[in-house]
């Protein structure tokens, strides 16, 4: 169960197509070109543990590079494409990596970050950039023979810390011999999506995330096909299903919303019928979306409740949703507790903070360099959580009420509000600002800051739109708000307490602020 053994008994077959060009991969290219890849890695000093880095678009040398890494025990962090050079800066030094590798599409940041990063070995694929090597040149100068030591490395991706600054999420590397560990997704996969070695498995979101890479990197170790997009276009995606014979696919509920949209001769002209089951998470999706989506598709539309930290897994089937409309499922891994402030267990359908318990210690994981964020995730049974707030029913099916953090998710990407915060508070004509995700019919939500400014008298379109480019300038377009409101005073404590819980609630038609005016939207700035 790992590429390794698909090269030898079925080289020929694709391990991986580019939606746009086409370029197949078969597993016997993938196997000699990740061999390559590991014997370099080796020889710029890369052992068991080390770290390096990734910050590509959806490129061909994307899962081979994974591959690479994987079989020499190292850990490999993913970097979002969109980010600014601070942040990936933040993120290669915090993840202690020996190597940088970027796409030609991400020159622009990466020729920024060469310098800060020159103790680095750095290379590019796709194009060469000053301070770069071709990395295809430089594997193509290895044997393609497998290393003499392999062992089985991890991925190490980042979610968010304390102060809003991402952290690592950590787990041991893999004990097992070389090609005998299997990704707990191949279990899941075959019980409830009904993988096989037939199997073609469209992926229509950006790599770097956890799910698409992850569940791209158990269809490799089963044996199937991962068609990957470069980008995600609604229609295009309805032309890859027919034209590849998909037969599973993930997606968030950003792109049903915008596959719905369609017309529908459009919808009704491609042959759908090779899809066998599709899944989706990474947001909650509105209920006449997902009863929209299997009236279109059939009971296949299935949805799964986890997180990076790999601490739970709940699942819900389409036939269960019918019946529990608005649950994200069963938990499949672990035991789900609902418990009150206290960290006392509260009764069904009581809403509290959700924790997961790991019979026999589990899957263990840490918040690399962050030990006081590893305690807070921690109550004193030893549970953990991720900050999610929700109930159960009787039947212990999980529904969904808040978010961690307020943390805002836009079109399955999630958003930290205090890195947002954080800087916009350091503009000269801020004087307090809350971020906050309100309410959007395409992506699920959308990135407000409420702002009160230094002189209310400047409140208006041209401060938005300077904070908005602002912002821009120093983090990844998505994290900029879309919307600026004004206010001349936030709702704080004595104690310097912001209530954003308030803030929030007004956005979505719940309790209003008492005693603070309503946002000015006369002169609230629109974002591109």
């Amino acid at each position: 169960m790992h590429p390794v053994a698909h090269a030898r008994t079925r080289p020929d077959k694709p391990a991986y197509i580019m939606a746009a060009t086409g370029e197949t991969v078969t597993y016997g290219e993938l196997d000699r070109r990740a061999n390559q890849g590991a014997h370099l890695l080796r020889e710029l000093g890369v052992g068991r543990g080390d770290g390096i880095a990734i910050m590509l678009d959806n490129h061909p040398r994307y899962l081979e590079i994974m591959w690479a890494a994987e079989r020499i025990g190292a850990y490999v962090t993913c970097i979002s494409s969109k980010l600014m050079v601070d942040e990936a800066e933040y993120i290669v030094r915090d993840g202690e990596c020996r190597v940088f590798i970027a796409s030609a599409g991400v020159s622009g940041c990466a020729q920024q970050l060469g310098p800060r990063i020159a103790d680095l070995a750095r290379f590019m694929v796709g194009g060469t950039i000053d301070g770069f090597e071709s990395y295809e040149a430089a594997r193509d100068a290895q044997p393609d023979t497998a290393v003499d030591d392999p062992a089985h490395g991890q991925v190490m991706l980042y979610s968010s810390g304390t102060t809003g600054k991402p952290k690592g999420v950590r787990f041991p590397l893999p004990e097992e011999a070389f090609g005998a560990y299997v990704s707990p997704l191949v279990g899941l996969g075959r019980a409830l999506y009904g993988w096989a070695e037939d199997m073609v498995y469209l992926s229509p979101a950006p790599m770097y995330h956890a799910a698409p890479l992850r569940w791209s990197m158990a269809v490799n170790q089963i044996g199937g096909t991962v068609v990957i997009m470069e980008k995600f276009d609604a229609e295009r995606a309805l032309e890859l299903i027919e034209r590849h014979r998909v037969t599973h696919a993930q997606w968030v509920p950003t792109h049903f919303i915008r596959m719905l949209k369609l017309p529908l001769e459009i919808r009704a002209r491609h042959d759908l019928s090779s899809l066998k089951a599709v899944w989706h998470a990474a947001a909650p999706c509105p209920i006449p979306v997902k009863e929209a989506m299997i009236d279109w598709w059939g009971p296949i539309v299935h949805e799964y409740y986890a997180g990076t930290e790999g601490n739970s897994f709940h699942a819900i089937s389409a036939a269960e949703w019918l019946t529990h409309k608005g649950s994200v499922g069963r938990n499949l891994t672990t035991i789900t507790h609902i418990c009150d402030e206290d960290g006392n267990e509260v009764p069904p359908r009581t809403e509290g903070a959700i924790y997961f318990e790991a019979p026999g210690g589990g899957r263990t994981f840490v918040y690399h360099n962050d030990p006081d964020k590893t305690a807070e995730g921690t109550n004193r049974h030893g549970w953990t959580t991720l900050g999610d707030v929700g109930w159960m029913d009787e039947e212990g099916y999980l529904y969904l009420t808040d978010r961690k953090s307020f943390m805002i998710i836009s079109g399955g990407v999630n958003i930290y509000p205090a890195e947002i915060e954080n800087l916009l508070v350091t503009h000269p004509k801020v004087a307090d600002v809350a971020v906050i995700g309100a309410p959007n019919d395409e992506m699920g939500e959308e990135v407000v800051a409420v702002v009160q400014p230094r002189d209310m008298a400047e409140a208006g379109a041209a401060l938005a739109a300077e904070l908005t480019e602002y912002a821009r300038t120093h983090l990844s377009h998505v994290k900029a708000p879309r919307r600026v409101d004004f206010r001349a005073e936030l709702p704080r404590h004595d104690t310097g307490k912001l209530y954003k819980r308030l803030l929030r609630d007004e956005y979505w038609g719940k309790t209003p602020v008492t005693g603070a005016p309503t946002p000015d939207r006369a002169a609230a700035g629109q974002a591109a």
